[in-house]
């Protein structure tokens, strides 16, 4: 069996609630998970999971299709891109297949039936990491609360402003690459009842369970079914036409900026009942999307990095959790086969070696496709087909046991070295 090691996980969402869930089934590591908020939790909506997202969750959880039901996952029987300004809006640019295979997850829902396996006495709320320090053979982080633990591995998975994010990087990332940094986006976002929605939107957008996206000049509008078909997230996203506005994550939003910003669309398909939608919020507001443009490594000795922390990315292209349960999937393999604590660092490496192309080129890849579904690339159904059909096909032809086998082929040449 080896030798027992303990790992602490610093942040409870989405990331560092499948990481655990991916390292407690290796028999000898002993897992702790610290969040610094005083409950774990998720901001944002709704999160997307593709087939190949599905298929990384069910290498770590045998039990993944009974976990998304609990969670009120929605099968999205097909996606529906249509134009909705310009001289085609209404244009239905294409329909993704049918097939029934993605599914759509409140974030929250979500997060709760990760924690749910998990053994309680492993779960820390209310700790912000202040520092690490590794020492020869452990690393020593402390909290704000004054509280020091040894651990023989720290994996941050503390999203985009990570604390272990500055430390795996410090010295060797230039400022640039350290932080994160403003995409040009903009978005808000609510959720609100389905009959509401299907009233205020009409009926023939809910017909199917279908995720419509309408393209347009300088904007993008989605809507989804979640929650069983009992809610709707609705989202109104832009470019931002004052670059240093970004540099505030959030502001307040108005219907008047709202009807600005989707001005060439008002009177079309869709603009005017969205706006109605999403301004029906108490706290209403905009975020700036922010990623990371890149970044050198996602280890350092035995701290490592998953999730936003090592690639946050925008949300054009709905595989920022995708990517963190691969992350989860691929530490669990090669955890699964060390013995000693003193193989980390090769785990964390051979890690580091198959990842961080994959996260580089998803956070990319994303920030372009914003930019065509803003309508920066024309507003013409045929066009926009050629440009946005074959967007997808890098991050859904991922083959999970050739990748595991590449990281597992990786470990093995970096412990003859």
């Amino acid at each position: 069996m080896g030798s027992e090691f303990r790992v602490a996980i610093i942040g409870g969402g989405l990331a560092g609630a499948s990481l655990a869930n991916a390292l407690i089934r290796v028999p000898r590591v002993d897992v702790h998970v610290f969040e610094s908020a005083p409950t774990f939790s998720e901001r944002g909506a709704a999160v997307g999971l593709s087939k190949t997202s599905q298929l990384a969750l069910d290498q770590i959880l045998p039990s993944g299709p009974d976990l998304l039901s609990k969670a009120g996952a929605v099968p999205m029987n097909s996606s529906r891109v249509i134009l909705g300004s310009g001289p085609e809006a209404g244009t239905v640019v294409y329909d993704i297949a049918a097939d029934g295979s993605a599914v759509n997850v409140h974030r929250a829902s979500l997060l709760r039936e990760l924690l749910a396996p998990l053994p309680k006495e492993g779960l820390h709320p209310n700790k912000k990491l202040t520092t690490i320090n590794p020492k020869e053979s452990e690393v020593e982080i402390t909290f704000q609360d004054g509280t020091v633990y040894q651990f023989d591995a720290v994996i941050g998975a503390d999203g985009i402003f990570s604390t272990v994010r500055e430390h795996v990087l410090q010295g060797v990332a230039t400022d640039e690459q350290l932080h994160p940094s403003p995409a040009g986006f903009w978005d808000c976002r609510n959720v609100v009842p389905f009959e509401k929605a299907k009233g205020t939107l009409g009926e023939k957008y809910f017909e199917v369970d279908r995720q419509h996206s309408w393209v347009g000049e300088g904007a993008f509008i989605m809507h989804d079914v979640l929650e069983n078909r009992t809610m709707v997230q609705c989202v109104i996203s832009g470019i931002e036409k004052d670059p240093s506005a970004s540099r505030d994550r959030k502001r307040p939003l108005t219907r008047e900026i709202l009807r600005d910003s989707l001005s060439s669309w008002l009177g079309g398909p869709i603009a005017d009942g969205m706006i109605n939608l999403v301004c029906d919020q108490p706290d209403l507001s905009r975020y700036s999307q922010w990623d990371h443009k890149s970044t050198p490594t996602y280890t350092r000795g035995r701290v490592c990095l998953v999730g936003d922390a090592a690639h946050a990315t925008t949300p054009w292209q709905g595989s920022g959790a995708g990517l963190a349960i691969e992350d989860a999937m691929i530490l669990g393999t090669l955890f699964a086969n060390i013995s000693s604590p003193d193989e980390i660092s090769a785990a964390f490496e051979a890690y580091d070696v198959v990842r961080r192309p994959r996260g580089q080129r998803l956070i990319d890849s994303s920030r372009e496709t914003g930019k065509i579904l803003c309508g920066e690339s024309g507003l013409r159904a045929d066009e926009l087909r050629g440009l946005l059909a074959p967007r997808w096909d890098f991050i859904f032809g991922l083959d999970m046991e050739s990748h595991k086998r590449e990281a597992l082929d990786e470990l093995r040449n970096i412990q003859k070295k």
